[in-house]
């Protein structure tokens, strides 16, 4: 159900949103791992919610929970998306010690959809494996998957309502482009996981 590519140590940092996709992860590790979570809150009244959510969960199962917030406006230039993702690396950079690796959920769905968007821009690239101490040993595993198991292990989590506003150039991508996109070529997502597949892990 949930693939795992490569080996993961004992020790695990995990970049947890609360959305169904980190917590089927957070669930699935913390069976065999020791895990820290790390939350980022945007700012924004979801965040919150997510926020609160995690802090509840994580100390009913005794899990150590760091959470980092936006600093500053969003400046002119960049869009709201592109000035969060750096804001989230620049938390998780923070943790970029002692050889721990740091855990995101991005699954074979999220790398189909980054081909499609990349595509556009003349550079067809999927999620790579590895970013310094962040890894994704998720590539393979589809986003239902995710979902199935939380519904089969009774794992909360908690829906984001931007999620499907395709104001957003990802949601765009997904709610409007990826229908057309399977009607040309069904098997996309077994052509990404190959190439996920060819990715060379160290």
């Amino acid at each position: 159900m949930i693939k795992l590519q490569g080996k993961l140590p004992r020790n695990l940092y995990l970049a947890c949103s609360g959305g169904v996709d980190s917590m089927a992860v957070l669930d699935f590790l913390n069976r065999n791992h020791r895990l820290h979570v790390l939350h980022f809150d945007h700012g924004t009244a979801h965040g919150e919610r997510a926020r609160a959510f995690l802090e509840r969960y994580c100390t009913e199962k005794q899990i150590p929970l760091t959470v980092g917030e936006t600093h500053g406006t969003i400046p002119p230039g960049p869009s709201r998306e592109e000035w969060w993702r750096k804001q989230r690396y620049a938390f998780l950079d923070k943790f970029d010690y002692a050889n721990t690796p740091i855990i995101t959920c991005h699954h074979l769905d999220d790398c189909v959809e980054t081909w499609v968007w990349s595509s556009l821009h003349g550079t067809g690239k999927w999620i790579p494996y590895r970013r310094n101490r962040v890894i994704r040993p998720f590539r393979l595993t589809r986003k239902r998957n995710f979902e199935l198991w939380c519904q089969l292990n009774n794992v909360p989590w908690i829906e984001d309502d931007s999620n499907v506003d395709t104001s957003y150039t990802r949601n765009y991508i997904r709610h409007e482009m990826m229908p057309h996109v399977l009607k040309v070529n069904p098997g996309i997502h077994k052509t990404i996981a190959k190439k996920v597949r060819e990715d060379v892990i160290d």
